[in-house]
């Protein structure tokens, strides 16, 4: 595994370094323990190192042609595709990803990686009218200045690339955090990439540390404008409130609760298929999984039974198999969690369709049914593979039941009808969802973002233009104002 020992470091203002902390964050393959890297963790001096080597290197990033910019992406580009078996190596090993899954992470990196390109040039200014004579108003889209990105562990080499390849291609400087789970994909990888590909030294940081050491430096140090951070609820509500307080802008991309609804005109076949992937992609480490696959009770037989047939079907075990569907969960404590979930809800009164075993971290599917209405499961998200089944009478249930979630990320609806669903999904409090497909999506220039405690904000496209630059008022009069004193 040559990249975990050549980018176990901090990179700071184009340099690979050492952190100063006195412990190890440690870095284990989850499927076999393997130990992969242990990276000395940065302090909150090495914090300010990389958001002062941001701050002196956008002044000139900032000010470089667009068009020069958009080369470094095109660079890093071919860089992928040249070191992809590599790469798809180092996301298996240290995520725990399914090939399926690691194929599709790169893809999508590289579809951001296009988008950012294009980007690079969308920073436009307007011109507006005054009602003042010779006057003329000008408004300019300017870099913000320095990014702070925190990313998770269930994509890293995605979700990193999803904000740092924006915000630098609009001329801003970035500070990125990956999750002490993957530091190597969610960091490393993504600075030695940039790297290569020419970006100027401190144009991207990378810290590889942990709040016990830094506390809440990385949010409330005095360089960074925009916190970026894609997370749990928890956390995303203390990024939010630290932010605030320093009058910091934040991009919240948080948990989700999503449902699946299959209607009593759905293609049965094609929602159970879509409801297995919407479930179990990644061992259902998705903020998109559906955790609530809804079905009408007209069909409620018919589905179930494909259903739990096909989950049962469903291979765990070693994600660098070809074979296999589900893969380890990023850490034990995760598989204990999980299990502890299902164990309490059949305690609850949930009956158990398919019960998983828990292995170390493999974590085999759960299939719920039969939970109470107010079952805490019911409107909590679920990181791992189990799916709970609810039954619904008609339409109106399935929308009281959709929106009963704290959360509104994502979501999907099956039916015969396309019309009928696109009425059904504008009454979903949802940022996001689809007709007649799995809740799972992101597209570069589509919105991604949700509602109520799934985040503030969105991404991809033009919302990268809103997130990562601010507009300025510049206003020139040509003649002379006529002042009252």
């Amino acid at each position: 595994m040559s990249y975990f020992d050549e980018l176990a470091y901090q990179f700071i203002d184009g340099e690979w370094r050492s952190g100063s902390g006195s412990w190890d964050i440690v870095d284990f393959n989850p499927y076999n323990g393997e130990k992969l890297a242990s990276i000395p963790c940065a302090t909150v001096e090495e914090i300010d190192q990389a958001y002062r080597a941001a701050e002196r290197a956008q002044r000139e990033w900032g000010a470089v042609n667009p068009y020069t910019r958009r080369l470094v992406f095109e660079r890093a580009l071919r860089i992928i595709d040249d070191r992809e078996a590599e790469l798809s190596e180092a996301i298996a090993a240290e995520v725990g990803g399914t090939l399926t899954k690691v194929g599709f992470e790169l893809h999508l990196a590289r579809e951001f990686l296009r988008e950012a390109i294009q980007l690079a040039l969308r920073a436009e200014g307007r011109i507006l009218p005054s009602p003042i004579d010779g006057k003329e108003n000008r408004l300019y889209r300017l870099p913000v200045g320095v990014v702070g990105v925190i990313s998770p562990f269930n994509f890293p080499f995605l979700l990193s690339l999803k904000s740092v390849a924006p915000a630098v291609a609009l001329g801003n400087a970035v500070v990125l955090k990956p999750h002490q789970n993957t530091p190597i994909c969610g960091g490393g990888l993504v600075a030695k990439l940039f790297e290569e590909a020419g970006l100027p030294a401190g144009v991207l940081n990378v810290v590889v540390t942990d709040i016990a050491e830094i506390g809440d430096a990385l949010i409330d140090h005095p360089v960074p404008k925009t916190i970026s951070f894609t997370g749990s609820e928890k956390v995303g509500r203390h990024v939010a409130t630290v932010a605030a307080a320093h009058f910091k802008h934040s991009i919240l991309e948080l948990g989700g609760n999503s449902a699946l609804v299959v209607l009593d005109d759905a293609d049965i076949d094609y929602a159970v298929d879509a409801a297995v992937f919407s479930r179990f992609v990644h061992q259902g480490q998705v903020c998109m999984a559906a955790n609530r696959i809804l079905v009408d009770r007209a069909v409620e037989r018919e589905f179930t039974e494909k259903f739990v047939a096909k989950v049962a079907s469903l291979k765990v075990g070693d994600p660098t198999d070809p074979q296999t569907h589900i893969g380890p969960l990023i850490n034990e404590g995760q598989a204990e969690a999980v299990a502890s979930l299902v164990d309490r809800a059949v305690t609850e009164g949930a009956s158990a369709l398919l019960h998983g075993e828990t292995h170390g971290t493999l974590v085999a599917p759960s299939v719920l049914s039969g939970l109470p209405d107010d079952s805490p499961l019911l409107s909590q998200e679920i990181f791992g593979p189990v799916a709970l089944l609810v039954p619904f009478d008609g339409e109106e249930e399935a929308v009281r039941i959709t929106n009963a979630t704290p959360f509104g990320l994502s979501g999907a609806v099956h039916t015969g009808d396309i019309e009928r669903g696109v009425r059904f999904a504008k009454r979903i409090d949802t940022g996001m969802f689809h007709v007649n497909d799995a809740t799972v999506h992101d597209e570069p220039i589509v919105p991604f973002g949700g509602e109520k405690s799934s985040g503030v904000g969105r991404l991809n496209g033009d919302a990268m233009v809103e997130a990562f630059t601010t507009t300025k008022w510049i206003s020139i009069q040509h003649g002379r104002s006529a002042f009252p004193f």
